[in-house]
């Protein structure tokens, strides 16, 4: 049996989806999870991470478990008590979602310590265990949704600036693959798209998707921040325009992991823009 923590997020949704068409008992778990969340016969069960505790019913008697790392919440989860309730609830692999910024970023409190803190911590919980470190999200395109749906516009800082942006979709394939064989224990996976992407080429695969135009508008680095700071903590803000802005050279590296582990390339944005053009309709 696996357990999906994030079940509702843009990974989580489509990874109990994946295992679930594979006939796996699955119980996927979020803090406002609803039987419209998850797919028939798959059990759902509201937890908080922040909170330990309230996973025990979850985890008891589970094989796997795919942990989300909390994104810009990471800073109030306890992971060893995560762990340490996995542990006892029967739990024997653990398949993380990290983040690049962990070797990318280092010295950054939002993208490094914290994720660093949580992947050591599941490094010395006596249990197999996968790591998954992707990149920028496709999705994080849904930002501009509300803007093209009333607008037809992008505006977005770097209008230039291109990174290998990772299909949400991809990142779910590959923890499932990592959950159901654990010949992926032990590793650490990369996850990047298959090529660079800027800010306006992305408008313009949104455009290509829906068939109408959409007009790109280039934002400055501190018009970017205030609308970032709007639903992200400072620290998270600062680190994120540090990376989309002067990206390092590993961070605009395309990674093999994707097609390593999947046996395909993986997709591009404008596959994933096809694929998810209601919303931006």
């Amino acid at each position: 049996m696996f357990v999906v923590t994030g079940a509702t997020g843009n990974v989580g949704r489509t990874l109990v989806r994946t295992l679930a068409e594979t006939g796996a008992r699955v119980t996927a778990t979020s803090r406002g999870i609803t039987g419209t969340d998850v797919p028939e016969g798959v059990t759902h069960v509201r937890a908080d991470l922040a909170d330990a505790e309230s996973l025990r019913p979850v985890l008891d008697g589970a094989d796997a478990l795919f942990l989300q790392n909390g994104g810009p919440s990471a800073h109030r989860l306890s992971p060893r008590d995560i762990l340490d309730v996995a542990k006892a609830g029967g739990v024997g692999h653990v398949v993380l979602l990290s983040s690049q910024g962990v070797a990318t970023r280092p010295g950054s409190a939002s993208h490094g310590d914290t994720a660093r803190a949580i992947e050591d911590a599941v490094r010395q919980s006596g249990m197999t265990w996968t790591i998954l470190r992707p990149g920028g999200f496709d999705s994080n395109a849904y930002a501009w949704a509300e803007s093209v749906r009333a607008h037809r516009a992008v505006a977005a800082p770097f209008a230039d600036i291109g990174l290998p942006t990772v299909d949400p979709d991809d990142i779910a394939e590959v923890a499932a693959a990592a959950l159901r064989d654990h010949g992926h224990a032990g590793q650490v996976y990369e996850l990047t798209g298959p090529e660079l992407i800027t800010p306006r080429g992305q408008a313009e695969a949104i455009a290509d998707a829906l068939g109408e135009p959409v007009r790109f508008v280039e934002q400055t680095r501190d018009e970017a921040r205030a609308m970032m700071l709007r639903f992200m903590p400072e620290p998270v803000v600062d680190t994120t325009l540090a990376i989309l802005g002067e990206p390092t050279p590993a961070e605009r590296r395309v990674s093999p992991d994707v097609e390593r582990v999947l046996g395909r390339a993986p997709g591009t944005f404008a596959d994933w823009a096809r694929r998810y053009a209601v919303a931006f309709r």
